[in-house]
Order: structure tokens, then C-alpha cells, then sequence
């Protein structure tokens, strides 16, 4: 691969760290660079070793958006390759964090987006910019956004062009928290991603799922009968033993 990386956390092999590596172009979202993307979450999810993944891109930009010059004639063909980036990475079974290291501009944003969580740096900066281009948002920029931030702060944002900087996007919940320098980012991104990945595999991403199903449920009752089939099912895990009997040690050591 020469647009994307794939390493490791050194401290914890569970997380995969993906790393947009154009940094001529500002990491913008090529065709190339989409289909390198699409290949390092699959091999990721199949390499049974990696239980979270964190995304970010080689400064001096997370992602600065779409390259619309390699479209030519084949708009609709093209456009669809570019956005299965980022929805290759939406619809990743494994938790993913965004470590938002610098602008990520309109289907840029879409790929921090994409992410369950987002952390920023001191150089984080999420400007949608469709308009200003001439050009109607696109790959779902608008649901994403209406369901991360609300309908208010995403008009602001892809209506009227408001810009957030890294405390802002905390301050607005387009991110998770916001970190005084690089080091401090990614140091905090590997952390959040290895508490997911220390987790039973199977056990992470059956939360995931169910965070994605409940928003549509509509009453709590619903909701208690779809967590309560899986609830009962992780707990005739192997796993839930295990912990379960490591409790019980703790308690009878100190009684």
C-alpha cells in the first residue's frame, strides 16, 4: 500500500492503527487512496488479532476531502468508489476512534464521521465546505451529521459554513475530547481503542451493533427485550465465566 498504512499500537497488537499517508495532497480521498482503505479495514477485521482500530492521517491534514479531479466522465462511478472509503470504515463491525490530527474538510469529515468516537488535536479543524464548492454534500454527510451533532449545529455547519476547532467540536459533541498536543492524541487514541479491544471480540462488537439498533427503537420496553437476548446469550460466554470466578476471588479474599 502506498496512500494507507496499517501498524500497531507497540503497547497492545489488538489495535490497529490506520494512517492516511498522502501528505503531498493533504490525505485527500483519491481513488486510490479509497480502494487501499477499503482493502486495510478488511484486512483488519479478518486477521483475527485486531479488536479495535484507530484512523488518522500523516500531518499536516486528517483528510482534506474528496479528490473531485479524478472523477472524468464517470461521476456517479467515481463518486461511489470514494465514498466506499469511509463507508467501509461505517460499517466496520470493530469499534474505531478518529484521532482528528488536523483539518478534515467536507467528505474528509465524512471519514472522522464514520468513526464510533472522535479525538482531536491542537490542529483539528472540521469545515464541511460543500457549498463553498459549489457542490451538494454527499455519502451521507447530512444523516451522519443531523445524528452525531443535531439538526441545529449541523445547519450551522453544512448551511451556513461554520467552522469547529478542536474545543469547539467537544463543546458542539462532534468530538469526544480534545488533547493539547499530537502526542498527547494519539497516546489517548490508543488507549480508547485498547479498552474496545481488551474486550471479548465478539463481545464489542455485539454492543456496536446494538448501539446502531437502538436508535430506532422507540419505547424503553423494546429496548430492554432486545438487549436482554443478548445480555443472557453473553453470559453463557466463556468469557462471562472467567470473569465472573475472578469476582468471586476478590470477594472471598477480603471477607
Amino acid at each position: 500500500m502506498t496512500h494507507v498504512q496499517i501498524s500497531r499500537d507497540p503497547n497492545n497488537p489488538a489495535v490497529g492503527v490506520i494512517t492516511l499517508d498522502d501528505p503531498s495532497r493533504r490525505n485527500a480521498l483519491s481513488i486510490e487512496l479509497c480502494t487501499e482503505l477499503v482493502e486495510a479495514m478488511q484486512a483488519l477485521e479478518t486477521d483475527g488479532e485486531t479488536g479495535a482500530v484507530v484512523v488518522t492521517g500523516k500531518p499536516p491534514a486528517f483528510c482534506a476531502g474528496a479528490d473531485l479531479t479524478q472523477l472524468g466522465d464517470s461521476r456517479k462511478e467515481g463518486l461511489l468508489t470514494i465514498y466506499e472509503g469511509f463507508l467501509a470504515v461505517a460499517r466496520s463491525p470493530l469499534p474505531t476512534v478518529a484521532a482528528v490530527n488536523g483539518p478534515a474538510v467536507g467528505a474528509g469529515m465524512n471519514l472522522a464521521l464514520a468513526c464510533d468516537i472522535r479525538l482531536v488535536g491542537p490542529k483539528a479543524r472540521f469545515d464541511c465546505r460543500f457549498l463553498d464548492l459549489g457542490i451538494h454534500p454527499g455519502g451521507g454527510h447530512t444523516w451522519m451529521m443531523r445524528r452525531i451533532v443535531g439538526p441545529q449545529t449541523a445547519a450551522a455547519m453544512v448551511l451556513f459554513g461554520e467552522v469547529l476547532k478542536s474545543d469547539s467540536a467537544v463543546e458542539h459533541g462532534l468530538a469526544w475530547k480534545a488533547y493539547e498536543s499530537d502526542k498527547e492524541l494519539m497516546s489517548a487514541s490508543l488507549a480508547v481503542a485498547g479498552r474496545a479491544a481488551g474486550a471479548p471480540t465478539e463481545l464489542a462488537q455485539a454492543v456496536k451493533a446494538t448501539l446502531r439498533e437502538v436508535h430506532d427503537v422507540d419505547d424503553h420496553s423494546s429496548a430492554v427485550e432486545l438487549e436482554l437476548v443478548k445480555q443472557l446469550h453473553s453470559m453463557d460466554q466463556p468469557a462471562f465465566a472467567e470473569k465472573l470466578a475472578e469476582l468471586q476471588k476478590r470477594i472471598a479474599s477480603t471477607s
